[in-house]
């Protein structure tokens, strides 16, 4: 149901072409789309009956501003930016480009041929991605020696060894000119776009002569070199008579999901699949028109000459902002490749959806009832933090981040505590909460949903304080209680009340993960802190070693142990006197 807000936003909405942006309780961004008619599209998600991570959506929508394009090219093209820029949570997010690595025919005035695994916009010729690595290295050694190009590193006043092999064309010590290479170069190009029956050809009449005379491990080479060209341009035949390099996309839906296939067809074969599934919140046509711009947006990916769609995907306005031709087969092989790319999606999805069942239940199951049981509005991320330290000293804290009841390492932070010098819990956690989120303030980040101190009363109301009467933030915060067994026991809310959580729940295992990493984050740093302050203080006790000396010796060998078995010559190596090296022997044996 809209509120009332919404339902006045609503009938100002326009009939035109523009990009809309969903928002949450926080007005934070949860979603970007894109519409030819803005009423009609925003209108529907108010609407209509939704089902999966569309009902999901709508349920967090308290505000929505929408943007006019004066195109649908325009629209695409700014949906894409927004995503880029706000990175919505309900929007497909891509992983990065393909490891695959590459052939590349580079572009200087002596080419050369090398293997890469990034592609860039230097006007050389990128073939692949290859699948197979190995392969594709063999396939590039044989035809460095088949089509030599330039194999030196330029000139040199003499002839390389590769000259002399016959695999380089002298220009480490002539001038070549460029009709050479470029007579090279055209035949290395048609060898990679699939016209290999020549070479193969010359490659089998060789192993048999060379099996004729009994040299069966030059026949084996001459074999595994064929082998070699089918892995990396012969991979699975396709499409005869057609060597237009092509990518194909199509999808399956079902349930709010969307699965999609990728083919990539290159010398007239499916050379490589690639499969992604997402949650569907907009129509299936447009989640894929929004899935291919952010495609090929990506690092490491080369527009194919044509690209193969399913009915109903918008083909001018994708083929104006790729500028390439945007196709939907109707008829023969490419249709039964777009009907294959179809068959197999909807089996990754089948296949897919009891296990994300059994996952959503473990991570978005459980962080939607722990945010129940505490009366909280529906929230992803979750912060939680712990300090460690031994009998107070070398205090530090850790913070751990989840998000939909799944870790993100990537956001996990360590604190070396400045203010505190000995256990104090309420002290170490008004200084981590107001490093933490003075710094997500002043950067713009995105603030948590829901922070979980590891410990009760005093960590709350020390964290509460910081950030209502410090920092002017309403972040709701809970404790996590352990018993006299150190085991997670219960949860404790604002109010310093314990909140019933089933210890058979999903919230109730979510609560023990979070308190399990956190701790085990804390310690881990605090370990590895005192390790070194001791190894610092040892060091600092020997006459001689300044602060200069000692961080020479920790970066050096880093533990006493191997500082003492260093030999004299290896310490004084480091710059330091014979004497004080000697002093440092003596003083750790």
């Amino acid at each position: 149901m809209a509120t009332q807000h919404i339902e006045n936003k609503l009938k100002l909405l326009p009939d035109l072409p523009g990009c809309y942006l969903m928002k949450d309780l926080n007005s934070k961004i949860i979603y970007v789309g894109k519409a030819k008619n803005l009423k009609n599209r925003v209108r529907s998600y108010f609407k209509s009956m939704h089902e999966g991570k569309t009902a999901k959506l709508v349920s967090e929508i308290r505000d929505f501003e929408t943007i006019i394009t004066s195109t649908d090219k325009e629209a695409f093209l700014l949906e894409i930016t927004l995503i880029q820029k706000h990175k919505p949570y309900y929007n497909i997010k891509l992983k990065r480009g393909t490891g695959y690595p590459y052939i590349k025919i580079t572009n200087e005035k002596d080419p050369t041929l090398k293997i890469v695994s990034q592609v860039k916009k230097d006007g050389a010729y990128y073939f692949g991605p290859y699948p197979n690595v190995y392969a594709a290295s063999e396939t590039m050694h044989l035809l460095q020696r088949v089509y030599p190009l330039r194999r030196c590193n330029g000139y040199q006043k003499r002839p390389c060894l590769y000259y002399h092999m016959g695999q380089c064309l002298g220009a480490c010590f002539k001038e070549v000119k460029a009709e050479e290479y470029d007579k090279q170069i055209k035949k290395i190009k048609t060898f990679l776009n699939g016209n290999v029956g020549a070479i193969k050809k010359t490659l089998e009449s060789k192993m048999n002569l060379a099996a004729q005379k009994l040299e069966f491990e030059r026949a084996a080479e001459l074999r595994d070199q064929m082998h070699y060209i089918e892995v990396t341009v012969e991979k699975q035949k396709i499409i005869s008579n057609d060597n237009t390099p092509r990518d194909l996309f199509n999808f399956y839906m079902d349930k709010g999901w969307i699965s999609m296939q990728i083919f990539f067809i290159r010398q007239a074969r499916l050379i490589k699949r690639e499969k992604r599934l997402f949650p569907c919140i907009d129509t299936p046509e447009a989640e894929l028109e929004s899935f291919i711009l952010q495609f090929y947006n990506q690092k490491n990916r080369i527009l194919p000459k044509e690209i193969l769609v399913p009915k109903g995907v918008s083909h001018d306005v994708l083929g104006e902002i790729l500028q390439i031709p945007v196709k939907t087969p109707i008829r023969g092989t490419k249709k039964n490749l777009m009907e294959l790319g179809e068959k197999n999606a909807r089996l990754v999805l089948e296949e897919k959806f009891r296990l994300l069942e059994l996952d959503d239940r473990k991570t978005t199951g459980a962080m939607d009832e722990l945010m129940s049981a505490l009366n909280l509005p529906i929230g992803h991320r979750i912060e939680s933090f712990d300090h460690s330290h031994i009998q107070g000293s070398d205090v530090v804290s850790a913070m751990v981040s989840f998000l939909d009841g799944r870790p993100q390492k990537s956001q996990y932070r360590k604190y070396k505590l400045r203010t505190v010098t000995h256990a104090d819990e309420s002290a170490s956690t008004r200084e981590v909460i107001r490093r933490r989120y003075t710094r997500l303030l002043k950067e713009h980040h995105d603030l948590p949903d829901l922070i979980l101190m590891d410990g009760a009363e005093i960590q709350i109301e020390a964290a509460q304080d910081v950030l209502q009467n410090e920092l002017g933030l309403d972040i709701p915060v809970a404790g996590m209680v352990k018993d006299n067994h150190h085991k997670t026991a219960d949860l404790m809310n604002m109010q310093y009340q314990k909140v019933s959580l089933n210890p058979k729940s999903e919230a109730f295992y979510l609560i023990q993960r979070i308190q399990d990493e956190v701790h085990r984050f804390a310690i881990t740093f605090h370990r590895q802190t005192h390790s070194k302050n001791s190894l610092s203080s040892r060091l600092d006790l020997i006459p001689g070693i300044g602060p200069k000396s000692r961080i020479k010796l920790l970066r050096k060998f880093g533990s006493m142990k191997k500082i003492a078995d260093a030999s004299l010559e290896e310490i004084q190596a480091l710059g330091i006197p014979k004497k004080v090296a000697q002093t440092i022997k003596l003083s750790l044996k």
